[in-house]
């Protein structure tokens, strides 16, 4: 093996999620501002001190069946954590492309994916979708479709970001909780027949769809109403953090869209037109929460 270094970038959901465990459609884009950085070199002894680490390693070296020689693996990253930006998966990411860089192992867009989404899921028992880690893996402004006739995969295209309007994110400065209940009660719901689920499932799909081909036709408006729509669908069919609500209220007030980046602690929405960004960044931290803007777009993971 030799020393290497990868790193993914946060992500931002903006319509469609969380249909993506449930057979949906999403549209994301990569947000390279914020980053996970891991690094893998030689070592005496094996030095994998965090679960995350720990379960890419496990599931990379399960997946090709070696018994590596000692290393160590670190992470750093400047993705705020514990707000719904993809935290999480961006180390996992990042882990499994310095592990294939580090021994020399060709891994597809796809399959880094998958194998990240198994890291989490099977590993550490995490109830995910594959959205963030596909926006990850592929990097961009990229539309999904989780039909299960294409495949655990799904069906996935790069998008040209230059199609979305100018958005901004803002985030609450003090963490929330893990996501990891909100989706496996989402999960408990769904499976038990929960009508309500199943429905808004349907329509967020829906809505990823008509984000899409609104973004095509150059309609920013149609767009700008599927980033909310997704929002109310998702405050239709389950109780949240009435913290995190407040932000979408805020930056509608402000006469943007916006829509949660994840599961809750942030929000991306189209930036208002007639308002400067420190009148933006103000409101904000008037609610304690803070800002990027405009986020820049595009770069791949």
């Amino acid at each position: 093996m030799r020393a290497s270094s990868a790193e993914a970038p946060a992500r931002a959901a903006l319509a469609g999620n969380p249909s993506d465990g449930y057979g949906g459609r999403t549209l994301a884009v990569a947000l390279p501002v914020f980053r996970a950085r891991v690094d893998v070199e030689p070592a005496d002894r094996f030095q994998i001190d965090d679960p995350l680490l720990a379960a890419a390693f496990r599931r990379f070296a399960r997946g090709l069946g070696i018994d590596p020689p000692p290393f160590a693996m670190r992470f750093t990253t400047t993705i705020p954590r514990q707000v719904g930006l993809g935290g999480s998966s961006a180390i996992v990411v990042a882990a499994l492309r310095a592990l294939a860089t580090a021994f020399d192992v060709d891994l597809t867009p796809g399959n880094l994916a998958m194998a990240a989404l198994e890291a989490e899921t099977e590993e550490l028992g995490i109830a995910a979708g594959p959205q963030d880690r596909i926006v990850q893996a592929y990097g961009g402004l990229v539309a999904m479709d989780f039909d299960p006739r294409h495949g655990p995969g799904g069906s996935v295209r790069n998008l040209d970001p230059d199609l979305l309007p100018p958005l901004f994110v803002a985030w609450q400065r003090d963490p929330a909780d893990s996501s990891h209940a909100f989706h496996a009660d989402l999960r408990r719901r769904y499976d038990a027949g929960d009508s309500s689920v199943s429905r808004c499932m349907t329509r967020l799909a829906r809505l990823a769809l008509e984000a899409r081909d609104a973004l095509q036709s150059g309609d920013h408006d149609a767009f700008a109403r599927c980033l909310d729509g997704s929002f109310d669908l998702r405050r239709e069919m389950a109780e949240l953090d009435p913290a995190h609500v407040r932000m979408v209220e805020l930056a509608r007030e402000l006469g943007a869209a916006a829509n949660f980046t994840g599961s809750g602690g942030a929000i991306v929405a189209t930036m208002p037109g007639d308002m400067s960004k420190p009148a933006l960044v103000a409101a904000f931290a008037a609610e304690g929460c803070s800002v990027h803007a405009p986020v820049r777009l595009g770069l791949s993971g």
